[in-house]
């Protein structure tokens, strides 16, 4: 109870003295505010990216393998021609994996056409991307509408000239509120009858399928307008993608991947295997690493700026013990113990540190919205790195005020009071 209590006065007492020295105070304090500002900054913008571009990766799925000609985690100048000699995903590949791979819960195939101007009646959008999907590509990638539905097994069967568009292709090609199902956009010189919209998705700062931007047709309908057979055609444009059953580990579904795949492929026992199974945690691994760099690099920066401002701080409170070392004196004389004059300098100096660490943060919170508002990207404040950035500013405090605490407290009351 007596230790709170002389907490509690040393904190009053401190407050009394940053007040009654303000230029000094504020001086001491640019120190710890500009190191906060620089670690917190950089650790939050770090956090936000990271958490974007983790989030724009999400919609593939956490229990997805995606099959193609090279792994992820591989530098593709390691091995390219390797890579570039090997077959690209195909439709027998999908084919193959539907009917044989009991691991598998959807599994699902498509072609990127190409990027094709696109016409309605009374607008033209450019650069719309043009998709040839199969059936349960819908399902694989959780598309949801905004106008219409998606395609019936009809559709893909007879390979109809249905499409369903993306948000921001039906707001170039039609007025606001109205609606498109029902009507005909040109693509390609071929006339395509809408019957969906996909409701928008927004903007990510990596958006590996834009659906905003997006002709998704039905996979037999692109067989028609190009030779999807054609393996140079075909060249970095398919994809097969297979999702686990809930109950199935990736490893699982990867090891029985593997056996489908090469039975399909006829690959002899000793011959390696001429795909990569990929999944997000190879992309999660590299992510982990670099940002791991990223935020060592910031703490670096950020630690000089926070060093220099512990300097300042231990200098100001070696003058501060200097101006009161008669009232130490006093004090010491009436009868207070060496720990009470180790507090009271202490507790100023986590004080003054405290303060600067939570200004650094109101200029870290207001960094972060305007930065958010000029480049459309928002980076937040965490609760996490608040509790870093008030964490460093109380070490900052008693690594600052330790020494002058030290010499305050072992001072002897005598020669305390005698000096001028």
């Amino acid at each position: 109870m007596r230790f709170f209590r002389i907490l509690n006065e040393s904190f009053v007492l401190a407050v009394q003295q940053l007040l009654s020295n303000k230029l000094r105070t504020l001086l001491s304090l640019m120190g710890i505010i500009i190191g906060i500002w620089c670690v917190i900054m950089v650790l939050s913008a770090v956090n936000s990216l990271e958490y974007s571009i983790r989030k724009s990766f999400k919609k593939l799925g956490d229990n997805t393998i995606y099959i193609s000609t090279m792994p992820w985690g591989e530098d593709p100048r390691e091995n390219f021609w390797k890579y570039m000699r090997r077959p690209e995903a195909s439709y027998t590949d999908y084919k193959s994996i539907k009917k044989n791979c009991k691991s598998a819960d959807i599994v699902s195939f498509n072609v990127f056409i190409g990027n094709q101007s696109t016409e309605s009646k009374t607008a033209t959008a450019s650069g719309v991307f043009y998709l040839g999907v199969t059936e349960d590509y819908r399902e694989m990638f959780g598309l949801e509408f905004y106008y219409g539905r998606y395609f019936t097994a009809a559709e893909f069967y007879h390979g109809t000239n249905d499409v369903i568009i993306g948000y921001d292709v039906y707001k170039k090609l039609f007025r606001e509120g109205e609606d498109p199902v029902g009507k005909s956009i040109k693509a390609k010189g071929q006339k395509l009858k809408i019957i969906g919209v996909l409701k928008k998705e927004g903007k990510d700062l990596i958006n590996p399928i834009n659906f905003d931007n997006v002709g998704i047709v039905p996979y037999n309908t692109a067989r028609k307008y190009v030779n999807t057979s054609n393996s140079e055609f075909n060249r970095g444009r398919t994809s097969v993608s297979v999702k686990a059953r809930p109950e199935v580990s990736v490893d699982q579904l990867s090891d029985e991947l593997v056996g489908v795949l090469r039975a399909s492929r006829k690959l002899k026992p000793k011959e390696e295997n001429n795909f990569a199974l990929n999944t997000l945690s190879i992309i999660s691994n590299l992510l982990g690493s670099i940002f791991g760099v990223i935020n060592l690099a910031g703490l670096f920066i950020g630690g000089f700026a926070i060093f220099v401002g512990m300097f300042s701080v231990a200098n100001i409170m070696f003058v501060s013990v200097k101006e009161r070392t008669n009232i130490i004196g006093i004090k010491k004389a009436l009868g207070a113990k060496k720990y009470v004059i180790l507090t009271e300098f202490l507790v100023e100096s986590i004080v003054l540190c405290l303060i600067g660490g939570l200004i650094g943060l109101i200029f870290v919170y207001l960094a972060a919205l305007a930065a958010s508002a000029i480049f459309q990207f928002e980076i937040f404040l965490s609760a996490k790195n608040m509790i870093i950035g008030i964490s460093i500013a109380a070490i900052s405090g008693v690594v600052s005020g330790i020494i002058p605490a030290l010499n305050a407290a072992n001072m002897e009351a005598v020669d305390a009071m005698r000096s001028k």
